[in-house]
């Protein structure tokens, strides 16, 4: 039997501003669309988000992951990633009227 191997192709990495790189796959990205189709045609939005979030929150249930959140119109676009040291991979993207609750990492008040 033949063994077939899917071959990974990365759609982007980002650097944000809290310290790890955040990437996807073409076949991850693929998935988000069909989950959440309101993000068609978003893929730029989404990379600003990371880089230029207007905030970051640590998930309270799991310190690795991270939400960044960016004004889109009177909601925001909510970019979910997970880190991993130096890297990370995004978990899920959607338009939300509400922010979560968490821990404010970015921007750090003095």
């Amino acid at each position: 039997m033949v063994s077939v191997e899917e071959k990974v192709v990365i759609k982007f990495v980002v650097p944000t501003p809290v310290g790890f790189r955040v990437r996807t796959t073409e076949s991850y990205w693929s998935l988000l669309l069909m989950k959440h189709p309101e993000i068609a045609g978003r893929e730029r939005d989404v990379q600003e988000t990371l880089l230029r979030p207007d905030r970051v929150y640590r998930s309270r249930h799991d310190g690795r992951v991270h939400l960044f959140y960016r004004r889109d119109g009177v909601y925001h676009l909510c970019v979910v990633a997970k880190r991993l040291d130096e890297e990370g991979f995004i978990v899920t993207v959607y338009v939300t009227d509400s922010i979560k609750e968490g821990e404010q990492v970015w921007p750090m008040s003095v």
